[in-house]
Protein backbone atom coordinates (compact mmCIF):
# COMPACT_ATOMS: atom_id res chain seq x y z
CA UNK A 1 0.00 0.00 0.00
CA UNK A 2 2.88 2.32 0.80
CA UNK A 3 4.59 1.82 -1.87
CA UNK A 4 1.44 2.31 -4.63
CA UNK A 5 0.83 5.84 -2.80
CA UNK A 6 4.66 7.07 -2.88
CA UNK A 7 3.78 5.90 -6.85
CA UNK A 8 0.55 7.61 -6.98
CA UNK A 9 2.65 10.68 -5.31
CA UNK A 10 5.53 10.69 -8.05
CA UNK A 11 3.00 10.93 -10.90
CA UNK A 12 1.03 14.29 -9.33
CA UNK A 13 3.88 16.01 -9.35
CA UNK A 14 4.74 15.24 -12.94
CA UNK A 15 1.06 16.97 -14.29
CA UNK A 16 -2.53 17.21 -12.80
CA UNK A 17 -3.84 15.32 -15.86
CA UNK A 18 -1.48 12.36 -14.91
CA UNK A 19 -3.01 12.53 -11.55
CA UNK A 20 -6.67 12.87 -12.57
CA UNK A 21 -6.08 9.69 -14.95
CA UNK A 22 -4.88 7.24 -11.87
CA UNK A 23 -7.92 8.48 -9.91
CA UNK A 24 -10.18 7.81 -12.71
CA UNK A 25 -8.56 4.63 -14.28
CA UNK A 26 -11.90 3.78 -15.92
CA UNK A 27 -11.62 7.34 -18.16
CA UNK A 28 -8.90 4.93 -20.36
CA UNK A 29 -7.62 7.88 -22.11
CA UNK A 30 -5.59 10.50 -20.56
CA UNK A 31 -8.01 13.82 -20.87
CA UNK A 32 -6.29 14.77 -24.02
CA UNK A 33 -8.28 15.50 -26.44
CA UNK A 34 -6.91 13.83 -29.61
CA UNK A 35 -9.93 14.36 -31.74
CA UNK A 36 -10.03 18.07 -31.80
CA UNK A 37 -10.00 19.43 -35.41
CA UNK A 38 -7.65 22.24 -36.39
CA UNK A 39 -5.74 22.67 -33.45
CA UNK A 40 -2.68 25.48 -34.01
CA UNK A 41 0.15 25.65 -31.65
CA UNK A 42 0.42 28.82 -29.65
CA UNK A 43 3.71 29.62 -30.59
CA UNK A 44 1.96 29.89 -34.43
CA UNK A 45 3.17 33.40 -35.73
CA UNK A 46 -0.27 35.07 -37.52
CA UNK A 47 2.19 37.57 -38.83
CA UNK A 48 2.05 37.88 -43.21
CA UNK A 49 4.61 35.58 -44.89
CA UNK A 50 6.14 38.74 -46.64
CA UNK A 51 6.97 40.24 -43.25
CA UNK A 52 8.79 36.99 -41.91
CA UNK A 53 12.34 36.99 -41.50
CA UNK A 54 14.25 34.20 -42.77
CA UNK A 55 16.34 32.22 -41.02
CA UNK A 56 19.93 32.94 -41.77
CA UNK A 57 23.14 31.30 -42.09
CA UNK A 58 25.59 30.90 -39.80
CA UNK A 59 28.23 34.57 -39.75
CA UNK A 60 31.18 34.52 -38.62
CA UNK A 61 31.76 34.68 -34.85
CA UNK A 62 34.39 34.96 -32.19
CA UNK A 63 34.94 32.06 -29.83
CA UNK A 64 31.98 31.34 -27.37
CA UNK A 65 33.35 32.39 -23.77
CA UNK A 66 34.58 29.62 -21.43
CA UNK A 67 31.47 29.10 -19.12
CA UNK A 68 28.80 29.05 -22.08
CA UNK A 69 28.00 26.04 -23.25
CA UNK A 70 26.64 25.77 -27.23
CA UNK A 71 22.98 25.71 -26.04
CA UNK A 72 23.77 28.89 -23.97
CA UNK A 73 25.45 30.17 -27.29
CA UNK A 74 22.13 29.04 -29.28
CA UNK A 75 20.24 31.48 -27.16
CA UNK A 76 21.95 34.51 -27.92
CA UNK A 77 21.79 34.19 -31.90
CA UNK A 78 18.31 32.54 -31.55
CA UNK A 79 15.95 34.17 -34.36
CA UNK A 80 11.96 34.08 -34.93
CA UNK A 81 10.58 30.94 -35.78
CA UNK A 82 8.81 32.16 -39.29
CA UNK A 83 7.38 28.52 -40.29
CA UNK A 84 4.62 26.03 -39.05
CA UNK A 85 3.88 22.31 -39.75
CA UNK A 86 0.82 20.28 -38.24
CA UNK A 87 -0.66 16.67 -38.31
CA UNK A 88 -3.80 16.21 -40.93
CA UNK A 89 -4.85 13.07 -42.38
CA UNK A 90 -2.34 10.95 -44.61
CA UNK A 91 -2.66 12.25 -48.23
CA UNK A 92 -4.47 15.91 -47.03
CA UNK A 93 -3.17 19.12 -47.51
CA UNK A 94 -1.69 21.83 -45.26
CA UNK A 95 -5.50 23.28 -45.30
CA UNK A 96 -7.31 20.35 -44.37
CA UNK A 97 -10.14 20.81 -42.86
CA UNK A 98 -9.34 18.24 -40.00
CA UNK A 99 -5.73 19.67 -38.65
CA UNK A 100 -3.71 18.79 -35.15
CA UNK A 101 -1.26 20.72 -33.29
CA UNK A 102 2.14 18.94 -33.34
CA UNK A 103 1.70 19.40 -29.56
CA UNK A 104 -1.47 16.91 -29.54
CA UNK A 105 -1.45 13.34 -28.65
CA UNK A 106 -2.93 11.49 -31.68
CA UNK A 107 -1.67 9.19 -33.82
CA UNK A 108 -5.02 8.55 -36.10
CA UNK A 109 -7.40 10.45 -38.11
CA UNK A 110 -11.24 10.58 -37.17
CA UNK A 111 -11.51 8.19 -39.75
CA UNK A 112 -8.63 5.82 -38.15
CA UNK A 113 -6.45 6.04 -40.83
CA UNK A 114 -2.83 7.43 -40.63
CA UNK A 115 -1.95 11.13 -40.06
CA UNK A 116 1.16 13.15 -41.58
CA UNK A 117 2.62 15.80 -40.48
CA UNK A 118 2.02 18.99 -43.33
CA UNK A 119 4.26 22.02 -43.74
CA UNK A 120 3.17 25.39 -44.57
CA UNK A 121 4.31 25.34 -48.37
CA UNK A 122 3.10 28.53 -49.37
CA UNK A 123 5.78 30.19 -46.25
CA UNK A 124 8.16 28.03 -46.91
CA UNK A 125 8.17 28.59 -51.10
CA UNK A 126 8.68 32.30 -49.96
CA UNK A 127 12.76 31.72 -50.30
CA UNK A 128 13.39 30.25 -53.41
CA UNK A 129 15.39 27.10 -53.86
CA UNK A 130 18.82 28.53 -54.24
CA UNK A 131 18.17 30.11 -50.46
CA UNK A 132 17.36 26.75 -49.54
CA UNK A 133 20.32 24.81 -50.93
CA UNK A 134 22.80 27.63 -49.42
CA UNK A 135 21.25 27.28 -45.73
CA UNK A 136 21.70 24.00 -45.59
CA UNK A 137 24.85 23.74 -47.20
CA UNK A 138 25.96 26.45 -44.48
CA UNK A 139 24.89 24.21 -41.66
CA UNK A 140 27.26 21.35 -42.54
CA UNK A 141 29.91 19.85 -40.79
CA UNK A 142 29.24 22.72 -37.90
CA UNK A 143 28.91 22.52 -34.38
CA UNK A 144 26.60 25.23 -33.89
CA UNK A 145 23.51 24.06 -31.55
CA UNK A 146 20.99 22.22 -33.13
CA UNK A 147 22.50 22.60 -36.36
CA UNK A 148 25.53 20.01 -36.12
CA UNK A 149 22.73 17.41 -36.58
CA UNK A 150 22.17 16.66 -40.23
CA UNK A 151 18.39 16.08 -38.87
CA UNK A 152 18.16 19.72 -37.39
CA UNK A 153 20.37 21.54 -39.98
CA UNK A 154 16.60 21.21 -41.89
CA UNK A 155 15.00 21.98 -38.93
CA UNK A 156 12.65 24.64 -40.55
CA UNK A 157 11.28 21.77 -42.35
CA UNK A 158 11.57 19.15 -39.66
CA UNK A 159 10.18 20.59 -36.65
CA UNK A 160 10.16 24.30 -37.23
CA UNK A 161 7.76 25.41 -34.19
CA UNK A 162 10.29 23.62 -31.52
CA UNK A 163 12.52 25.31 -29.16
CA UNK A 164 15.89 25.24 -29.38
CA UNK A 165 16.37 24.34 -25.55
CA UNK A 166 13.91 21.27 -25.84
CA UNK A 167 15.96 19.57 -28.82
CA UNK A 168 17.15 16.04 -28.24
CA UNK A 169 20.15 15.09 -30.20
CA UNK A 170 23.63 13.26 -30.92
CA UNK A 171 24.66 15.68 -33.90
CA UNK A 172 23.19 12.45 -35.81
CA UNK A 173 22.60 12.27 -40.02
CA UNK A 174 25.33 13.61 -42.10
CA UNK A 175 26.58 9.72 -42.95
CA UNK A 176 28.65 8.66 -45.17
CA UNK A 177 27.41 8.59 -48.92
CA UNK A 178 30.11 6.73 -50.43
CA UNK A 179 31.42 5.45 -54.22
CA UNK A 180 31.03 1.59 -54.07
CA UNK A 181 33.58 1.22 -56.52
CA UNK A 182 34.57 -2.04 -56.41
CA UNK A 183 31.63 -3.96 -55.87
CA UNK A 184 29.63 -1.75 -58.61
CA UNK A 185 32.67 -2.52 -61.46
CA UNK A 186 33.20 -6.59 -59.93
CA UNK A 187 30.24 -7.75 -59.73
CA UNK A 188 27.49 -5.01 -61.84
CA UNK A 189 29.47 -3.15 -64.09
CA UNK A 190 28.61 -0.06 -62.40
CA UNK A 191 30.82 3.10 -62.77
CA UNK A 192 28.14 5.08 -60.38
CA UNK A 193 27.46 2.81 -57.75
CA UNK A 194 26.60 4.53 -53.93
CA UNK A 195 25.42 3.50 -50.63
CA UNK A 196 24.39 5.53 -48.13
CA UNK A 197 25.71 4.34 -44.91
CA UNK A 198 22.81 5.39 -42.55
CA UNK A 199 24.45 2.63 -40.29
CA UNK A 200 27.48 5.09 -39.27
CA UNK A 201 25.05 6.71 -36.80
CA UNK A 202 25.09 7.43 -32.84
CA UNK A 203 23.31 4.10 -32.38
CA UNK A 204 24.32 2.20 -35.46
CA UNK A 205 21.09 2.49 -37.30
CA UNK A 206 19.27 4.96 -39.63
CA UNK A 207 16.52 4.62 -36.72
CA UNK A 208 18.31 7.58 -34.94
CA UNK A 209 17.21 10.34 -37.91
CA UNK A 210 13.37 9.39 -36.70
CA UNK A 211 13.88 8.90 -33.01
CA UNK A 212 15.74 12.68 -32.47
CA UNK A 213 12.54 14.30 -33.91
CA UNK A 214 9.92 12.44 -31.53
CA UNK A 215 11.67 12.39 -28.66
CA UNK A 216 12.49 16.00 -28.88
CA UNK A 217 8.98 16.33 -29.86
CA UNK A 218 8.15 14.59 -26.32
CA UNK A 219 10.37 16.56 -24.38
CA UNK A 220 8.46 19.42 -25.41
CA UNK A 221 5.15 17.74 -24.63
CA UNK A 222 6.58 16.79 -21.02
CA UNK A 223 7.75 20.52 -20.30
CA UNK A 224 3.84 21.56 -21.53
CA UNK A 225 2.51 18.67 -18.46
CA UNK A 226 1.23 16.92 -21.47
CA UNK A 227 -0.01 13.16 -19.73
CA UNK A 228 3.07 11.63 -21.01
CA UNK A 229 4.92 9.51 -18.27
CA UNK A 230 7.21 7.53 -21.07
CA UNK A 231 8.17 6.34 -24.74
CA UNK A 232 7.41 2.88 -25.58
CA UNK A 233 7.78 0.86 -28.92
CA UNK A 234 7.65 -2.64 -30.53
CA UNK A 235 10.56 -3.50 -31.77
CA UNK A 236 12.94 -5.79 -33.66
CA UNK A 237 16.15 -3.77 -32.53
CA UNK A 238 16.89 -1.28 -34.20
CA UNK A 239 14.07 0.99 -33.17
CA UNK A 240 14.64 0.10 -29.38
CA UNK A 241 18.25 1.24 -29.47
CA UNK A 242 17.63 4.53 -30.34
CA UNK A 243 14.34 5.24 -28.27
CA UNK A 244 16.31 3.75 -25.40
CA UNK A 245 19.55 6.43 -26.06
CA UNK A 246 17.75 9.18 -26.93
CA UNK A 247 15.23 8.48 -23.93
CA UNK A 248 18.18 8.31 -21.46
CA UNK A 249 20.06 11.38 -23.25
CA UNK A 250 16.70 13.21 -21.65
CA UNK A 251 15.99 11.84 -18.81
CA UNK A 252 13.06 10.23 -20.12
CA UNK A 253 11.75 6.21 -19.29
CA UNK A 254 11.42 4.33 -22.28
CA UNK A 255 9.36 0.66 -22.51
CA UNK A 256 10.58 -1.84 -25.27
CA UNK A 257 8.34 -4.62 -26.44
CA UNK A 258 10.83 -7.17 -28.12
CA UNK A 259 10.16 -10.45 -29.69
CA UNK A 260 11.56 -13.27 -27.65
CA UNK A 261 14.54 -14.38 -29.52
CA UNK A 262 14.12 -13.12 -32.44
CA UNK A 263 16.75 -10.52 -32.40
CA UNK A 264 20.13 -10.43 -32.57
CA UNK A 265 22.07 -10.19 -28.88
CA UNK A 266 23.90 -6.92 -30.32
CA UNK A 267 20.82 -5.24 -31.15
CA UNK A 268 19.25 -6.43 -27.73
CA UNK A 269 21.80 -5.67 -25.33
CA UNK A 270 21.56 -1.98 -26.84
CA UNK A 271 18.86 -1.10 -24.46
CA UNK A 272 19.41 -3.01 -21.57
CA UNK A 273 22.68 -0.68 -21.60
CA UNK A 274 20.86 2.53 -21.62
CA UNK A 275 18.02 1.39 -18.83
CA UNK A 276 14.71 0.93 -20.61
CA UNK A 277 12.09 -1.54 -18.95
CA UNK A 278 12.57 -4.34 -21.93
CA UNK A 279 9.88 -6.63 -22.17
CA UNK A 280 10.79 -9.94 -24.33
CA UNK A 281 7.65 -11.07 -25.44
CA UNK A 282 6.82 -14.66 -26.46
CA UNK A 283 5.08 -13.66 -30.11
CA UNK A 284 6.46 -11.71 -33.45
CA UNK A 285 6.94 -8.27 -34.05
CA UNK A 286 3.62 -7.70 -35.46
CA UNK A 287 2.09 -9.28 -32.09
CA UNK A 288 4.39 -7.13 -30.38
CA UNK A 289 2.96 -3.76 -32.43
CA UNK A 290 -0.41 -5.32 -31.49
CA UNK A 291 0.14 -4.75 -27.70
CA UNK A 292 1.92 -1.72 -27.94
CA UNK A 293 -0.54 0.15 -29.67
CA UNK A 294 -3.60 -1.43 -26.85
CA UNK A 295 -1.01 -0.33 -24.39
CA UNK A 296 -0.65 3.12 -25.23
CA UNK A 297 -4.36 3.45 -26.25
CA UNK A 298 -4.77 2.69 -22.01
CA UNK A 299 -1.72 4.04 -20.04
CA UNK A 300 -0.25 7.66 -20.65
CA UNK A 301 3.19 6.43 -22.60
CA UNK A 302 3.58 8.27 -26.01
CA UNK A 303 3.79 5.70 -29.07
CA UNK A 304 7.38 5.36 -30.85
CA UNK A 305 6.86 3.74 -33.89
CA UNK A 306 6.69 4.29 -37.49
CA UNK A 307 2.63 5.00 -37.33
CA UNK A 308 4.13 7.97 -35.64
CA UNK A 309 4.17 10.09 -38.66
CA UNK A 310 6.94 12.66 -36.53
CA UNK A 311 9.76 9.46 -36.77
CA UNK A 312 9.18 10.43 -40.69
CA UNK A 313 10.07 13.83 -40.85
CA UNK A 314 13.68 13.17 -38.89
CA UNK A 315 14.04 9.99 -41.44
CA UNK A 316 13.32 11.93 -44.99
CA UNK A 317 16.29 14.38 -44.53
CA UNK A 318 18.60 10.93 -45.33
CA UNK A 319 16.87 12.06 -48.77
CA UNK A 320 17.88 15.66 -48.42
CA UNK A 321 21.55 14.45 -47.35
CA UNK A 322 21.98 12.59 -50.71
CA UNK A 323 21.31 15.52 -52.70
CA UNK A 324 23.17 17.59 -51.09
CA UNK A 325 26.33 14.78 -51.27
CA UNK A 326 25.88 14.68 -54.83
CA UNK A 327 25.74 18.81 -54.58
CA UNK A 328 22.38 19.07 -55.34
CA UNK A 329 22.17 16.13 -58.84
CA UNK A 330 19.74 14.24 -57.97
CA UNK A 331 20.52 10.23 -58.87
CA UNK A 332 18.53 8.10 -61.21
CA UNK A 333 17.70 5.59 -58.58
CA UNK A 334 17.59 5.24 -54.72
CA UNK A 335 16.94 1.40 -53.29
CA UNK A 336 15.60 1.22 -49.79
CA UNK A 337 15.19 -2.18 -47.59
CA UNK A 338 11.83 -1.66 -46.49
CA UNK A 339 9.63 -3.77 -43.51
CA UNK A 340 6.84 -1.57 -41.66
CA UNK A 341 7.24 0.66 -44.67
CA UNK A 342 7.73 3.99 -43.24
CA UNK A 343 11.15 4.58 -44.71
CA UNK A 344 10.72 4.61 -48.19
CA UNK A 345 7.74 7.00 -47.99
CA UNK A 346 9.85 9.29 -45.61
CA UNK A 347 12.72 9.36 -48.27
CA UNK A 348 10.16 10.00 -51.28
CA UNK A 349 8.67 12.65 -49.02
CA UNK A 350 12.11 14.78 -48.72
CA UNK A 351 13.16 14.18 -52.18
CA UNK A 352 9.35 15.60 -52.88
CA UNK A 353 9.65 18.75 -50.87
CA UNK A 354 13.11 19.39 -52.20
CA UNK A 355 11.23 19.22 -56.28
CA UNK A 356 8.24 21.38 -54.36
CA UNK A 357 10.44 24.52 -52.82
CA UNK A 358 12.74 24.14 -56.02
CA UNK A 359 16.00 22.83 -54.60
CA UNK A 360 15.87 20.33 -57.74
CA UNK A 361 14.02 19.79 -60.86
CA UNK A 362 12.87 15.97 -60.77
CA UNK A 363 13.03 13.55 -57.92
CA UNK A 364 14.41 10.12 -58.67
CA UNK A 365 12.94 6.91 -59.15
CA UNK A 366 12.67 4.45 -56.38
CA UNK A 367 13.04 0.78 -55.16
CA UNK A 368 11.60 -0.42 -52.00
CA UNK A 369 13.05 -3.85 -51.35
CA UNK A 370 11.99 -7.02 -49.62
CA UNK A 371 12.86 -9.57 -47.84
CA UNK A 372 11.58 -13.18 -49.85
CA UNK A 373 10.13 -14.44 -46.09
CA UNK A 374 8.03 -11.25 -44.92
CA UNK A 375 6.97 -9.43 -48.91
CA UNK A 376 3.53 -8.54 -48.64
CA UNK A 377 4.36 -5.48 -50.39
CA UNK A 378 6.03 -7.35 -52.93
CA UNK A 379 3.34 -9.81 -53.18
CA UNK A 380 0.83 -6.27 -53.29
CA UNK A 381 3.01 -4.70 -56.45
CA UNK A 382 3.30 -7.71 -58.22
CA UNK A 383 -0.84 -8.53 -58.40
CA UNK A 384 -0.66 -4.43 -59.65
CA UNK A 385 -2.11 -3.02 -56.36
CA UNK A 386 -5.06 -4.90 -56.68
CA UNK A 387 -5.20 -6.79 -53.67
CA UNK A 388 -3.25 -6.54 -50.09
CA UNK A 389 -3.22 -9.58 -47.99
CA UNK A 390 -0.92 -9.20 -44.62
CA UNK A 391 1.03 -11.87 -44.49
CA UNK A 392 2.66 -14.46 -41.92
CA UNK A 393 6.06 -13.31 -41.47
CA UNK A 394 8.76 -15.93 -41.24
CA UNK A 395 12.40 -15.73 -39.91
CA UNK A 396 14.81 -14.01 -41.79
CA UNK A 397 18.41 -12.78 -41.54
CA UNK A 398 16.97 -9.55 -42.19
CA UNK A 399 15.20 -9.24 -38.97
CA UNK A 400 14.67 -5.81 -39.17
CA UNK A 401 12.20 -6.23 -42.06
CA UNK A 402 10.68 -9.32 -40.97
CA UNK A 403 7.30 -7.61 -40.85
CA UNK A 404 4.20 -9.09 -42.13
CA UNK A 405 1.82 -6.39 -41.98
CA UNK A 406 3.09 -3.29 -42.20
CA UNK A 407 1.77 0.16 -40.47
CA UNK A 408 2.75 2.43 -43.33
CA UNK A 409 1.51 0.26 -46.33
CA UNK A 410 -0.85 3.19 -47.60
CA UNK A 411 2.46 5.75 -47.27
CA UNK A 412 4.57 3.36 -49.45
CA UNK A 413 2.21 2.63 -52.12
CA UNK A 414 1.71 6.14 -52.39
CA UNK A 415 4.96 7.13 -52.79
CA UNK A 416 6.05 4.28 -55.12
CA UNK A 417 2.84 5.12 -57.40
CA UNK A 418 4.27 8.95 -57.59
CA UNK A 419 7.68 7.89 -58.15
CA UNK A 420 7.14 5.08 -60.71
CA UNK A 421 9.14 2.99 -57.91
CA UNK A 422 9.48 -0.55 -58.06
CA UNK A 423 9.23 -3.66 -55.55
CA UNK A 424 11.81 -6.43 -55.24
CA UNK A 425 12.68 -9.22 -52.80
CA UNK A 426 15.54 -10.99 -51.97
CA UNK A 427 15.66 -14.90 -51.03
CA UNK A 428 17.57 -15.64 -47.88
CA UNK A 429 20.15 -16.92 -49.99
CA UNK A 430 20.36 -14.41 -51.83
CA UNK A 431 20.78 -11.88 -49.23
CA UNK A 432 23.33 -13.57 -47.47
CA UNK A 433 25.33 -14.03 -50.66
CA UNK A 434 24.98 -10.57 -51.77
CA UNK A 435 25.91 -9.25 -48.23
CA UNK A 436 29.26 -11.89 -48.54
CA UNK A 437 30.21 -10.37 -51.80
CA UNK A 438 29.69 -6.60 -50.29
CA UNK A 439 31.91 -7.33 -47.56
CA UNK A 440 34.51 -8.93 -49.74
CA UNK A 441 34.82 -5.43 -51.20
CA UNK A 442 35.24 -3.35 -47.71
CA UNK A 443 31.82 -2.95 -46.67
CA UNK A 444 30.84 -4.67 -43.92
CA UNK A 445 26.90 -4.40 -44.31
CA UNK A 446 24.04 -5.32 -42.58
CA UNK A 447 21.69 -7.88 -43.97
CA UNK A 448 18.92 -5.64 -45.02
CA UNK A 449 21.23 -4.17 -47.19
CA UNK A 450 22.18 -7.35 -48.52
CA UNK A 451 18.42 -7.24 -49.47
CA UNK A 452 18.69 -4.00 -51.07
CA UNK A 453 22.33 -4.54 -53.30
CA UNK A 454 20.36 -8.39 -54.59
CA UNK A 455 17.15 -6.14 -55.85
CA UNK A 456 19.81 -4.06 -57.49
CA UNK A 457 21.61 -6.73 -59.08
CA UNK A 458 18.09 -8.51 -60.25
CA UNK A 459 17.16 -5.18 -61.88
CA UNK A 460 20.64 -4.87 -63.68
CA UNK A 461 20.13 -8.26 -65.07
CA UNK A 462 16.94 -7.82 -66.24
CA UNK A 463 17.96 -4.16 -67.91
CA UNK A 464 15.79 -2.29 -65.75
CA UNK A 465 18.84 -0.09 -63.89
CA UNK A 466 21.81 0.83 -66.53
CA UNK A 467 25.44 0.50 -66.48
CA UNK A 468 25.89 4.06 -66.08
CA UNK A 469 22.74 5.00 -63.85
CA UNK A 470 23.52 7.28 -60.70
CA UNK A 471 22.25 4.62 -58.55
CA UNK A 472 22.23 4.59 -54.21
CA UNK A 473 21.22 2.09 -51.94
CA UNK A 474 20.61 2.79 -48.62
CA UNK A 475 22.17 0.89 -46.02
CA UNK A 476 20.20 1.13 -43.21
CA UNK A 477 22.13 -0.53 -40.16
CA UNK A 478 26.18 -1.24 -39.09
CA UNK A 479 27.21 -4.24 -39.50
CA UNK A 480 28.42 -5.25 -36.52
CA UNK A 481 25.11 -5.48 -35.22
CA UNK A 482 24.76 -9.09 -37.26
CA UNK A 483 28.30 -10.51 -36.69
CA UNK A 484 26.49 -13.72 -35.90
CA UNK A 485 24.83 -13.98 -39.07
CA UNK A 486 28.19 -13.44 -40.62
CA UNK A 487 29.78 -15.75 -38.77
CA UNK A 488 27.71 -18.57 -39.50
CA UNK A 489 27.70 -17.84 -43.17
CA UNK A 490 31.39 -18.15 -43.08
CA UNK A 491 31.15 -20.85 -41.23
CA UNK A 492 28.97 -22.93 -43.72
CA UNK A 493 26.47 -23.31 -40.61
CA UNK A 494 23.52 -22.12 -42.18
CA UNK A 495 21.25 -25.41 -43.44
CA UNK A 496 20.09 -25.57 -46.77
CA UNK A 497 22.71 -23.10 -47.70
CA UNK A 498 25.97 -23.00 -50.09
CA UNK A 499 27.58 -20.01 -48.84
CA UNK A 500 29.48 -19.73 -52.02
CA UNK A 501 31.17 -16.81 -50.93
CA UNK A 502 32.19 -17.89 -47.28
CA UNK A 503 35.42 -17.35 -46.26
CA UNK A 504 36.61 -19.81 -43.35
CA UNK A 505 40.00 -19.62 -41.75
CA UNK A 506 42.19 -21.88 -42.74
CA UNK A 507 44.06 -23.92 -39.59
CA UNK A 508 47.41 -24.94 -40.08
CA UNK A 509 50.16 -26.32 -37.86
CA UNK A 510 52.54 -24.07 -35.88
CA UNK A 511 55.69 -25.26 -38.25
CA UNK A 512 57.40 -22.97 -40.76
CA UNK A 513 56.78 -25.90 -43.64
CA UNK A 514 53.35 -25.88 -43.41
CA UNK A 515 52.86 -22.32 -42.86
CA UNK A 516 54.78 -21.71 -46.05
CA UNK A 517 53.26 -24.28 -48.33
CA UNK A 518 49.66 -22.72 -47.64
CA UNK A 519 51.04 -19.36 -47.95
CA UNK A 520 52.53 -20.39 -51.23
CA UNK A 521 49.13 -22.18 -52.39
CA UNK A 522 47.23 -19.11 -51.95
CA UNK A 523 49.32 -16.74 -53.29
CA UNK A 524 50.27 -18.75 -56.01
CA UNK A 525 46.17 -18.92 -56.95
CA UNK A 526 45.80 -14.63 -56.15
CA UNK A 527 49.01 -13.47 -58.59
CA UNK A 528 47.71 -12.36 -61.76
CA UNK A 529 47.08 -14.61 -64.46
CA UNK A 530 49.20 -14.03 -67.90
Amino acid sequence: MASSALFHSSLSSLSPNLSAFYQNPASKRPPTSSLSVSCTSSTFDPSPATNRTPPQPPSSKTRRAADENIRDEARRHRSPNSFSAKYVPFNSGFDSPESYSLDEIVYRSQSGGLLDVQHDMDALRKFDGAYWRRLFDSRVGKTTWPYGSGVWSKKEWVLPEIDDDDIVSAFEGNSNLFWAERFGKQFLGMNDLWVKHCGISHTGSFKDLGMTVLISQVNRLRKLKRPVVGVGCASTGDTSAALSAYCAAAGIPSIVFLPANKISMAQLVQPIANGAFVLSIDTDFDGCMKLIREITAELPIYLANSLNSLRLEGQKTAAIEILQQFDWEVPDWVIVPGGNLGNIYAFYKGFKMCQELGLVDRIPRMVCAQAANANPLYLYYKSGWKDFKPVKANSTFASAIQIGDPVSIDRAVYALKNCDGIVEEASEEELMDAMAKADSTGMFICPHTGVALTALDKLRKSGVIGAGDRTVVVSTAHGLKFTQSKVDYHSKAIKDMACRFANPPTEVKAEFGEVMDVLKEYLFNKAPKV
